[in-house]
């Protein structure tokens, strides 16, 4: 069961770091990030809407789910529109690895507010990953992140954050099919581009059959795909161990951008990708590491046990 879930919380990991592989191309060909994301949701809805055919699903939900689905669906698209927005501002691999700190925000509100219990195995695998981020996001000659490039990825993380936590502690979205929960998320994120486009934003259309492939591609893997094993993951092994795998995003776009967009890749990136992917296999493990982490501990008793 556990298992099934981690496999698809890696799969989920995977196909979201394929955005910029398929979004830089379309803004170097004159497309804006809002039109991008437009087409990228649209093309989503058609492929649940087929999915839910298929397995015979309603696309609707009632009227006492439709606020917390709202709020998914807005949480959504903020996170997509601003990550989408700060590759103008930097590298889209430096972009998805940033993206990588809401594990943390995930772990720090399931603790805080929800009162989950912050595991050894946890802290050993971000002990792990941050060192890796640090390598992946320096060249060596330090940081030279753009500030607002920055602060987008920034809010783009914690909407996603609250996203997570939203689909694993509610029962409303819970009792709502997967399909059906994310083909109301994307109309609804679908909402926010039209309004951004109605305050000036001009839409800008794909010109070329190239194009439309590439948006097609978005709206297929970092969208349906990404988002219904993200869905059913958190179901299986919680919002805190799906949020951990996110390790292999940054990893993915690193990948994609040597091969895909002719990035540099150095050994640097290799070290940091290895280290977070280590990590990632040691959330696999957490039940035998928290076990193995508990037999040494009694190993060595407190002297203050007993006074």
């Amino acid at each position: 069961m556990k298992f099934k879930g981690y496999l698809l919380a890696a799969l989920a990991a995977a196909t979201y770091g394929t955005n910029p592989a398929f979004a830089v191309p379309l803004y170097s060909a004159g497309m804006n990030a809002t039109s991008v994301l437009f087409f990228r949701y649209l093309s989503g809805l058609v492929f649940l809407a087929l999915l839910a055919l298929v397995r015979g699903r309603k696309v609707t939900v009632s009227r006492a789910k439709l606020a917390p689905v709202a709020i998914l669906g807005i949480l959504m698209a903020l996170s997509s529109l601003t990550l989408f927005e700060s590759y103008n501002y930097m590298n889209s691999g430096v972009a998805s690895t940033l993206l990588f700190v809401y594990p943390l925000f995930v772990a720090i509100i399931m603790t805080l507010v929800y009162h989950e219990r912050f595991r050894a195995a946890t802290a050993i695998c971000l002990a792990l990953m941050l060192p890796g981020l640090v390598l992946l996001m320096s060249d060596g000659s330090g940081f030279a992140l753009d500030a607002f490039g920055t602060l987008l990825v920034m809010v783009s993380s914690v909407s996603y954050s609250v996203y997570l936590v939203m689909v694993s502690v509610s029962r409303r979205l819970n009792s709502i099919p997967t399909v059906t929960l994310l083909f109301q998320v994307l109309l609804f994120g679908l909402l926010l581009f039209v309004f951004v486009f109605a305050l000036g934003m001009p839409l800008t259309m794909p010109t070329e059959p190239w194009m439309w492939l590439n948006i097609a591609a978005l709206g297929l893997l970092p969208t349906v795909i990404s988002l219904v094993c993200t869905t059913v993951a958190i179901q299986k092994i919680g919002s805190t161990a799906t949020a951990l795998f996110g390790a292999l995003e940054p990893v993915t776009a690193v990948v994609l951008s040597v091969t895909v967009l002719g990035q540099d890749f150095t050994m640097r990136d290799i070290i940091g990708s290895l280290l977070i992917v280590a990590g990632t296999t040691l959330i696999v493990a957490s039940d035998s590491v928290d076990v193995a982490l508990l037999r040494v501990r009694r190993l060595f008793p407190s002297k203050r046990r007993g006074h």
